[in-house]
């Protein structure tokens, strides 16, 4: 009996800390990784389905350092990249991302006209009150009620998984390549490998699950529940990739149709697997798009203003935290100005959010990796050397991989 209390007291503190893994990792399945995971499956069937395995990994490393850092120090990523390393190097790190996270804003919002074009709704009128709606979520909203629309955002990502059983995938098939690497040494089987790598752990995450942990007041002795909730955030993710690509390899892939965008997918898969499958792929879209276009630029208010030396936080008002917000509204308000626009020149600003994720990624995994091995800030909660090795080393080949994807994205 007393056992039975005991788990469910725990199980209950989980539930009171979960959110800012699980979130993080959510968003990160935006309308470009949409887009990513949905090509992969066009082109490639299942035979990308392997490499979920290694993101899976890599994904809940650096995530898991960045909660670390965040009980431990109670600090942002970007306050202790200004104490370290000093101010200048903090506002090189800034604008890059202020501009990265400004064309992944205006991709989220294209991802939101798009899927709703689908239902012949004009972007006129649905990017404003998309705009309007995060803006007040996180202007008006508390921490708690943000993060509890977040969670249930989160949820909205088992779309997919109806998706892919409506088209009717080989599962011994999708199986077999999921446990099986099948690499290719081609151009387009390589690039799309990089993609899918680079796609999962962008800059801006490792600057909202530190600054979202501070927010929360979460104490060391809980740190248990952050690690697991870092880790089903990024099973989840993976999960959510997976069945995207088994739903295009099951429909476009076998019949060899050839998309560019995730709204395009969403069209294209209705003659194989049904329209219901369709209107939860292009809802699932929706979700994802305006989910992101809340966190991207949460993430960069909590970046700048760590930086600055400025008040952040979801529970203060705007006059306690003026310039957090105004940084928040204006990467709103500015990317959703870029999609209305009609000359708006969208696919370089995405290619652009590409290629500053990039430049701006090998420096923040260093600068992470410098900083969690620093026993000044640490203290006892230094990475041991088995996990410094597996860091490390995922540090160094996501630094390769993302080099290789800038490379190629160039050529």
């Amino acid at each position: 009996m007393r056992l039975s209390r005991i788990k469910k007291r725990r199980i209950l503190r989980f539930l009171a800390i979960m959110g800012p893994g699980i979130i993080t990792a959510s968003v990160d399945q935006d309308a470009g990784g949409i887009t990513t995971y949905s090509l992969a499956g066009a082109q490639f069937g299942y035979g990308l389905l392997w490499s979920l395995l290694f993101i899976t990994i890599a994904l809940g490393i650096v995530q898991e350092m960045g909660s670390r850092m965040g009980v431990v120090t109670g600090k942002g990523l970007a306050e202790l990249i200004r104490e370290r390393f000093g101010v200048r190097i903090t506002v090189g790190v800034m604008v890059v991302l202020v501009l990265a996270n400004l064309a992944n804003t205006v991709s989220e919002f294209a991802g939101v006209a798009a899927s709703l074009e689908l239902f012949g709704w004009s972007r006129y009128a649905t990017v404003p009150l998309a705009a309007l709606l995060v803006g007040w979520l996180v202007v008006k909203g508390t921490y708690r009620l943000v993060e509890r629309i977040f969670l249930g955002a989160s949820l909205f990502y088992a779309v997919y998984l109806v998706s892919a059983f409506l088209a009717g995938p080989n599962w011994p098939t999708v199986l077999r390549q999921t446990i099986r690497p099948t690499f290719h040494i081609e151009r387009d089987y390589l690039t799309m490998f990089i993609t899918l790598v680079g796609t999962t752990i962008a800059p801006w995450m490792q600057f909202y699950i530190q600054a979202s942990i501070v927010d929360k007041g979460v104490r060391r002795q809980e740190y248990g529940y952050v690690k697991l909730d870092v880790w089903i955030g990024s099973i989840v993710a993976s999960a959510v990739a997976f069945f995207i690509i088994v739903a295009c390899g099951a429909t476009l892939n076998a019949h060899g149709v050839r998309i560019e965008t995730a709204e395009q997918a969403a069209m294209a898969i209705e003659p194989f697997a049904g329209q219901y499958a369709t209107l939860l792929f292009a809802l699932g879209l929706l979700n994802a798009s305006i989910f992101s276009a809340a966190i991207v630029p949460l993430s960069t208010a909590y970046a700048v203003c760590e930086g600055l030396g400025w008040h952040t936080g979801i529970n203060r008002t705007f006059r306690e935290a003026p310039g957090f917000f105004s940084i928040y509204l204006s990467i709103v308000g500015a990317g959703a100005l870029l999609i209305l626009w009609p000359k708006a020149p969208l696919i370089t600003i995405m290619y652009l959010s590409q290629t500053l994720n990039g430049i701006l990624l090998p420096a923040v995994l260093v600068f992470m990796l410098l900083l969690i091995n620093d026993r000044k800030i640490m203290g006892a909660q230094v990475n041991s050397p088995v996990y410094n090795l597996i860091a490390w080393g995922t540090a160094f080949l996501m630094v390769v991989l993302t080099l290789l994807l800038l490379v190629t994205s160039i050529i």
